[in-house]
């Protein structure tokens, strides 16, 4: 038996990432972040592995990790530019939550599979807090896929990786509509 959810089509129809530099104060308390996280965790997960797991990061453990970007940078001969935005991500930020991929050994589940489930629960996460009139941000950068940066700042094991960092906020300005993609150039229709 079909029962539509018209609004919750309509939002995901208008949906909008907000840029994380925009998103500044207040952000959502413990309780308020909670449904947020809860509808992360539902996101699609063959075999109920549960390959992620969340990790809040306030304001105090954002700069601890901004901390840490100038010297990891500079080892690894990055421009300054590129040390600067990855610095300021975490420096400027308020609230984000870093989904943790941490692939379980399954000979049922492949692990590109636990990849994509990670990446089911940013988007969930990022939905969930657009949804409740948060602004959100999706991000990740150089840093995030650099092992000595996110197993000293996170304290990841070997087989860990960040899927994202989600930022939420109030934003501070919207910025104007991007063009979306053509859903006729996009999308194939297969009829036999």
């Amino acid at each position: 038996m079909l029962d539509p959810k018209p609004e919750a089509l309509e939002f995901l129809l208008s949906r909008r990432s907000r840029p994380a530099k925009t998103l500044t104060l207040p952000i959502p308390d413990r309780a308020q972040l909670g449904p947020m996280l809860e509808a992360a965790l539902r996101s699609p997960d063959h075999g109920k592995l549960e390959p992620w797991r969340l990790m809040v990061l306030e304001k105090d453990a954002l700069q601890r990790l901004a901390s840490l970007v100038p010297d990891r940078g500079a080892a690894l001969l990055m421009d300054e530019d590129k040390i600067t935005k990855a610095h300021n991500q975490f420096a400027s930020a308020e609230l984000a939550v870093a989904v943790i991929e941490a692939p379980v050994i399954s000979d049922k589940v492949p692990e590109i599979e636990q990849t994509y489930s990670a990446a089911c629960v940013c988007l969930q996460l990022l939905n969930a807090a657009l949804a409740s009139g948060w602004g959100a941000n999706w991000l990740s950068g150089w840093a995030s896929h650099d092992r000595p940066f996110v197993e000293r700042g996170l304290g990841l094991a070997p087989h860990e990786r960040v899927a994202g960092f989600i930022h939420i906020g109030t934003e501070r300005s919207a910025p104007p509509e991007r063009p979306r993609p053509d859903v006729k150039e996009k999308v194939t229709w297969v009829s036999q």
